[in-house]
């Protein structure tokens, strides 16, 4: 691709994603010097468009970024007024008190809201102070300088063939340049992956591990909808096979939030994610909840889980990784949102300082700096063994270690050090020989839906005619390696039914990629045990179009 002829466009910073992590920095940058020019490319068809997340914020980023947002009219509606946390079994749940928990478990403070509202209201803010944004911009390819540094990105390539050759309407797509380029693209992005690779950013820190979060918005009975109670739950349907739980956040308008994560270091290839989550929906007190309501909207997407000892070096030259794409998430708090907010306005206020010396294309070292000893790095170190505590020794470790560690740590200490993950999320796969096939029920239509329905409330679209975005490394590895040794578990980890396994008579198995379906969840990228499949950006504007998610 490197013989097309593109015109290119000079910025002060080029920031890839309309996320909250990409959207506070561009504020912040034009809130330190109006003159600045800043643009930010977002590959879906609107700014929220791909933004899926639970979610119960904290405001502590927006409080940082924008002191009036509330006067500003944030879409910050639904303060938490309760917590509930449970531990179920197949027919039963027993309450675990908030007393024991250490204070950062506590959502006094925060709110129920639709992160993807809230970014397309920071996307107005931007916009007002002069950001240039643009959707429907897939950011597909990095440009490097003549030393190289990251100089800028391709954007907005249309029109190629599904072979990969120029179609009729083929447009090149531009070269933006920046003196900074910022990657915001959220969990797994293609552009951070390649700039982690090529830098090695990740040498000397532990793997990043993930986690599938798959979610449904329901409208529910008024008698039932309690605005504000947040409810977490852990154990059944997983049981031992796999990490993870679930929320149920009611916001206003009578409609919950319905959600499902499985940590995705799960051993058994026969597990299915999007089943358990379906499951999940049957237990007396969630069956009891969405009775006579309806389900309006579906998604999934990968969550960062690996905390502070899995952060890969942000910064190399001309470029820093934001957000997700460094993966701040607290675990325990299952929260992100508001350390994204942060690195954004850290970011910004590195290049800020940094262009204002006249350099550009070096380490903004600066904002590494902020990152680690300021509040992003205080809020992930003292949760940093939860997640190796749960992968290592389950549940009950997790909870009682993890919660007496985070104490501990609370008060300045922890007598655990620093705990380390091990393996990566696809070498943890193991053998389909050495574990039970997972007996599912039938999804019934009224509480749990089969994959293929449910993906159309996603309201996905990707033109058929384009080259698929999911590309295999080596074709042959899913017929003669991942089945035979793992029986394919692309067919059961892909919350989307992107790909699968057609066996016809007389004739050998067929790995079949349904591109169309796909949600942008990315975990294909991170689970496949072969690592043999590689998320691309598709067109631009192409993928799910969540409405409130």
């Amino acid at each position: 691709m490197s013989e097309v002829t593109r015109e290119a466009m000079e910025y002060d910073v080029v920031i890839v994603g309309a996320g909250p992590a990409g959207l506070s920095a561009a504020i912040r940058l034009k809130q330190l010097d109006a003159e600045l020019n800043v643009v930010v490319l977002e590959k879906g068809s609107e700014v929220g468009a791909h933004i899926l997340s639970g979610a119960v914020l904290d405001p502590v980023g927006l409080d940082a970024l924008i002191p009036d947002w509330k006067e500003k009219g944030a879409p910050l509606n639904v303060p938490v007024k309760d917590d509930n946390f449970f531990m179920l079994g197949e027919a039963g749940k027993v309450r675990i008190p908030n007393f024991p928990m250490p204070p950062l478990m506590s959502n006094h403070g925060n709110y129920i809201v639709s992160m993807g509202n809230v970014c397309r209201w920071m996307a107005e803010q931007a916009e007002a102070l002069g950001v240039e944004i643009f959707p429907g911009m897939a950011c597909s390819e990095i440009v490097y300088g003549e030393h190289g540094e990251v100089k800028g990105v391709v954007a907005g390539e249309f029109g190629r063939n599904p072979d990969g050759t120029e179609g009729p309407g083929y447009e090149p797509g531009m070269e933006l340049h920046g003196k900074y380029v910022f990657l915001g693209e959220g969990v797994r992005g293609s552009l951070a992956k390649e700039v982690i690779g090529k830098y090695d950013l990740s040498k000397g820190k532990e793997p990043q591990k993930f986690g599938l979060g798959m979610k449904e918005i329901w409208e529910i009975d008024p008698e039932k909808h309690r605005e504000g109670s947040v409810t977490h739950t852990m154990g059944w349907p997983l049981g031992s096979n796999a990490g993870g739980g679930s929320f149920i956040y009611h916001l206003e308008n009578n409609q919950v939030y319905v959600g499902f994560v499985v940590h995705l270091n799960y051993k058994n290839p026969h597990l299915y994610p999007y089943m358990e989550f379906q499951r999940f929906k049957h237990h007396p007190m969630v069956a009891e909840l969405l009775k006579g309501g309806k389900r309006i909207a579906y998604g999934a997407r990968a969550i960062s889980e690996g905390g502070y000892q899995s952060m890969p070096k942000m910064v190399a030259p001309g470029v820093a990784l934001l957000g997700c794409s460094v993966g701040m998430v607290n675990v325990p708090r299952i929260k992100g949102n508001h350390n994204a907010m942060l690195s954004g306005k850290a970011a910004a206020e590195a290049a800020f300082a940094a262009i204002r010396a006249d350099r550009s294309g070096d380490e903004l070292s600066a904002y590494e700096t902020e990152v680690r000893d300021g509040a992003i790095g205080k809020d992930l170190f003292k949760v940093r063994n939860v997640k190796p505590l749960w992968s290592k020794y389950g549940l009950a470790a997790s909870l009682a270690v993890g919660g007496f560690d985070m104490w501990t740590n609370t008060l300045g200490f922890s007598v655990l050090g620093t705990l380390k993950h091990g393996k990566n999320d696809a070498e943890a796969t193991g053998l389909a020989k050495d574990f039970k096939e997972i007996d599912y029920p039938k999804p019934d239509g009224k509480l749990s839906f089969d994959r293929l329905t449910n993906v159309s409330f996603s309201f996905t679209n990707h033109e058929e005619s384009q080259p698929a975005h999911l590309r295999l490394l080596d074709p042959s590895v899913p017929v003669t390696v991942n089945l035979p040794k793992f029986d394919e578990p692309a067919q059961r980890y892909c919350p989307a039914g992107v790909y699968e396994v057609v066996r016809e008579d007389g004739k050998d198995p067929r790995f079949v990629i349904n591109f169309q379906n796909c949600v942008h969840c990315k975990t294909c990228d991170i689970k496949d045990p072969s690592q043999n499949i590689l998320w691309t950006v598709p067109q631009g504007g192409d993928g799910p179009n969540y409405p409130n998610m």
